[in-house]
Parts: C-alpha cells; sequence; structure tokens
C-alpha cells in the first residue's frame, strides 16, 4: 500500500494512505484537460483555467498583469470550499474579488500540491463523472 507522509508538526508519525478513488478521478481530470487542449496541462495551466472559467470573458488576449490575477482567481475559487477565501462579490469588469476567509496553514510543496490537485478533482467533479458515465 503507498502512502503519504505528512511533515506538519501537529501529525507526528501520521501517514495517510494512498486514495485511488483521488488518483482515478485526477488521471481522468488530466486525460480530459489533454483530450480538450491538444496537451497534458499542468498544474499551473488547471489553476489558470479555473480563473479564466471563473472571469468568464472568453478567449482574448490578456495582458501579464490580468494572467496573474486570472491565477489569482483561479487560486482563490478552489480555496474557497475550504474555507480560506470568501468571494466578497464583482467588480465592475466582471471579476470576481475575494477575501482571506482563514489563513492557509504552513504546508510543504509536496502538500500544497496535492492540496490544489484534490481541489481542482472537486472543481472538476461533475466533468469527470460526465465523462465516466
Amino acid at each position: 500500500m503507498a502512502f503519504f507522509v505528512s511533515s506538519r508538526p501537529e501529525w507526528p508519525n501520521f501517514a495517510i494512505p494512498m486514495d485511488y478513488a483521488f488518483e482515478r478521478d485526477w488521471q481522468r481530470l488530466l486525460a480530459l484537460m489533454e483530450e480538450r487542449f491538444g496537451e497534458q496541462p499542468d498544474l499551473t495551466t488547471m489553476v489558470f483555467s479555473v480563473g479564466l472559467q471563473e472571469v468568464g470573458q472568453g478567449a482574448r488576449r490578456y495582458k501579464k498583469d490580468e494572467k496573474v490575477d486570472l491565477m489569482h482567481v483561479g487560486v482563490c475559487t478552489l480555496l474557497e470550499p475550504l474555507g480560506h477565501y470568501k468571494r466578497e462579490g464583482e467588480d465592475e469588469e466582471g471579476w470576481p474579488h475575494f477575501v482571506v476567509a482563514e489563513p492557509i496553514p504552513a504546508l510543504t510543496h509536496q502538500e500544497q500540491e496535492l492540496m490544489m490537485k484534490r481541489a481542482l478533482v472537486e472543481y472538476f467533479a461533475a466533468w469527470i463523472q460526465s465523462e465516466d458515465a
């Protein structure tokens, strides 16, 4: 059995067994994204796509600062269900705005990556499930 060992001090000697349902859904999401975009995206690209979807302004050229803002929208959207951000509303151009609700705890790079992957699977759950049916 595979294990993910946490480095968080509040979880000493704590090992999380590999979640095979999550791994299956993650691999399915990667396959769907590759099918949609022609290549397998990295985590940053996937977060960016969430930002694009949430802003809803379609395919167009974005300035560098807008791309940074799209990444921010993607991260906030993904972490909102975990209680880390709260959506305040939208500005006059339709861009969502968030406030910090609960600070994100200090995590290792591996823990951050796993948290974002799980959040992406949750965000795209309906798409993953509709393709499995």
